[in-house]
């Protein structure tokens, strides 16, 4: 708000006028989008706190169970380019309030199961299709769309938005577990996703234009960061923007590194932490309520990345996340006891600053090589993370009821994220001979890039 002299005839210098300036309506956008993810993430913080009460409820093995985690995680990644393609035909509104009412009826008739194939089209299908359509491919469209200036920040936030999910559910959820059983938990989940539907369809919008307005800190010569659908269907969009960008080695290298970020955190540590720390005599709300720390520190560090990244080479930055995750996870396995004793708090809090910081590089980087299809690439690129903590989760599952503990898990993941710091400081080598930049607009730089494709972005 600003006071302004009235103009017009003698007023005297004691006339003023209240000037109000409302905030740009891109973040009240950003504010529904924020909302979103947190209802739709409630259902993601609920399978570590389930694992055990279903195990000894219906008698499946934990590797069933995680099998289970694994299709939810798998299609939870699948689904987010083609959900950032449908973005572009139907609009952000209708997938959106579609999804969120997935995760409900998923999430709501896991009460009704009796069998552990229900158990898959429940927690698998119905859930995976729901939080896909909302993944990280959701938060890259908004950003895209409605920010040019504090991009990077926005994606943080945004990111933060599912670990802000996992604070406010996980003690929750493994309270209400533990005094009234999981069906109480699973239907909590199902009416807090079903809530924010009415928000989202009256207050979140496709596109600037649709309000008579221009992105955040759009300038005379800036232009939409993701154009207007193209001809065909979404799934063909998805699947020719994943065409193009397979034909480059930056997107092979992200995947990758990506992937292993997914069986890190979601795969390994967000589905079997509670189980494991169980194992050593630690209860159930104990290791909840740690995992719910790694929550709340997410929430600083992913914002902190994303200022970061408006900053620093993402490069630079993915390399050192996943380098100090893959040292922390080499010494979590000594770090289990019957109490949450100072050395795993420490680790904790350092695990949840790691967490997800390295979405806002990774969709920097998406934007940076592959253009407007930026978004549907990350898509793409997010599906590979996906793939990797589906295959974490059934795997460590696996370790489990093999070996009898998860020590082979942690130490293989500690080794497996150190190896994504490798890959991603591969990419300097690319930037140095000039190899970066989008082709043109929706096309994938080639890798190294053809003299042409210099010339054009030159």
């Amino acid at each position: 708000m600003a006071l302004g002299p009235l103009v017009g005839p003698d007023r005297g210098p004691q006339n003023y006028r209240v000037i109000i300036r409302r905030p740009h309506p891109a973040w009240f956008v950003a504010a529904v989008a924020f909302v979103a993810l947190v209802g739709a993430a409630g259902f993601r913080a609920t399978p570590s706190v389930l694992l055990r009460p279903l195990h000894e409820e219906f008698g499946w093995s934990l590797g069933t169970i995680s099998a289970a985690v694994s299709v939810n995680l798998l299609l939870y990644g699948l689904t987010a380019p083609f959900a950032a393609a449908l973005m572009e035909k139907f609009g952000l509104r209708r997938v959106v309030t579609a999804a969120l009412v997935l995760v409900s009826a998923g999430s709501g008739l896991t009460v009704f199961m009796q069998h552990s194939w229900q158990l898959v089209l429940c927690w698998g299908v119905l859930v995976g299709l729901g939080t896909g359509s909302m993944a990280l491919a959701f938060v890259a469209v908004v950003a895209n769309r409605w920010f040019v200036a504090r991009r990077g920040l926005v994606v943080g936030v945004l990111t933060a938005g599912g670990a802000a999910g996992q604070l406010v559910f996980l003690p929750l959820l493994a309270r209400l577990t533990g005094e009234h059983g999981w069906r109480v938990a699973a239907l909590t989940v199902a009416a807090a996703a079903l809530s924010v539907v009415p928000l989202v369809w009256w207050r979140l919008r496709d596109r600037p234009a649709d309000l008579g307005v221009t992105a955040y800190g759009a300038g005379p010569g800036d232009v939409a960061a993701v154009p207007s659908a193209a001809p065909g269907s979404a799934a063909r969009n998805a699947l020719r923007a994943l065409g193009q960008a397979a034909r480059t080695r930056p997107f092979w290298l992200l995947a990758g590194g990506f992937a292993i970020c997914g069986a890190t955190t979601n795969g390994l540590v967000g589905t079997h932490f509670i189980p494991a720390a169980h194992d050593h005599g630690m209860t159930e709300t104990t290791a909840a309520g740690l995992l719910a720390l790694v929550g709340l520190f997410d929430i600083v560090g992913t914002i902190a990345s994303g200022w970061l990244t408006d900053r620093v080479d993402s490069r630079w930055l993915l390399g050192g996340y996943y380098a100090l995750r893959g040292l922390s996870l080499l010494v979590l396995p000594s770090l289990f006891a019957a109490t949450a004793h100072p050395s795993m708090v420490v680790f904790i809090l350092f695990y949840g600053l790691d967490w997800v910081a390295t979405v806002p590089p990774t969709v920097a980087l998406c934007r940076e090589y592959f253009g407007a299809s930026g978004a549907v690439v990350f898509g793409w690129v997010f599906a590979s993370h996906q793939v990797g903590a589906a295959i974490a989760a059934t795997a460590a599952g696996l370790v489990r009821d093999r070996l009898g503990d998860y020590d082979a898990a942690w130490y293989g993941a500690g080794a497996l994220a150190l190896a994504a710091s490798l890959l991603s400081l591969m990419l300097l080598a690319g930037k140095r001979r000039g190899d970066v930049g989008p082709a043109g607009p929706g096309i994938g730089v080639a890798f190294p890039a053809s003299p042409a494709a210099k010339a054009a972005i030159t």
